[in-house]
């Protein structure tokens, strides 16, 4: 069941295992092409902000990723690139084959923000997930804890069954956001935008 690994799973980050899985990638979603997008990361991110720390969700699905600026979409496709093997290795760890990974920042609003990882989890389809593995991106982010405006980011793996294609709730303790509606529609305009500039062959705004 989604979600059902709470126990434990703050032990299982980036481990040097040999994966018995295929290599987990980046699924091509809607056959969109690269390099026709214009979003930013702003755009779409859900953030949740506490008296600690601001923090910033985005997804990392192709089919998402493909419709954000070119420099952004290969920023983030070095990043997971960068990462595979330990993507891979959770992915065998926890015994999920087909992880859906998204992205995470948190960044300090007070000196000495404390932040819980464990604590970012995704609603969708009447489901709650929760990670079942992080692969660290910042090299403190052991530490739990940010510099005012110090940024953590890592690679959230969660199990397979969130929908990005409708609306779903991200929460971090007592604090939820809904804005991902929003993010639905903004994905869904620039979509039909990315066919839109391919069909004519430009890759900047109409």
């Amino acid at each position: 069941m989604a979600g059902g690994r709470v126990g434990g799973w703050a032990g299982v980050v980036a481990a040097g295992l040999l994966t018995a899985y295929p290599p987990t990638r980046l699924p091509a979603q809607d056959s969109l092409p690269a390099g026709y997008g214009t979003l930013r990361r702003d755009d779409i991110a859900v953030r949740i902000t506490t008296d600690q720390v601001d923090i910033q969700v985005l997804p990392l699905p192709e089919g998402i990723v493909r419709l954000l600026a070119p420099d952004t979409y290969r920023s983030l496709s070095d990043l997971i690139r960068n990462r595979q093997g330990a993507i891979d290795s959770l992915a065998a760890q926890t015994g999920t084959p087909h992880p859906t990974l998204v992205l995470v920042t948190f960044v300090g609003l007070v000196p000495q923000a404390r932040f819980s990882p464990e604590d970012v989890n995704i609603a969708s389809g009447g489901q709650l997930f929760r990670p079942v593995g992080i692969v660290p991106v910042s090299p403190g982010w052991g530490a739990y804890q940010l510099a005012a405006r110090e940024q953590a980011t890592a690679v959230y793996l969660f199990e397979e069954g969130i929908s990005f294609r409708e609306d779903l709730t991200v929460s971090y303790q007592t604090r939820s956001s809904n804005t991902w509606s929003r993010s639905v529609r903004v994905l869904d305009q620039e979509r039909a935008r990315v066919r839109g500039r391919r069909a004519v062959g430009t890759t900047g705004p109409p």
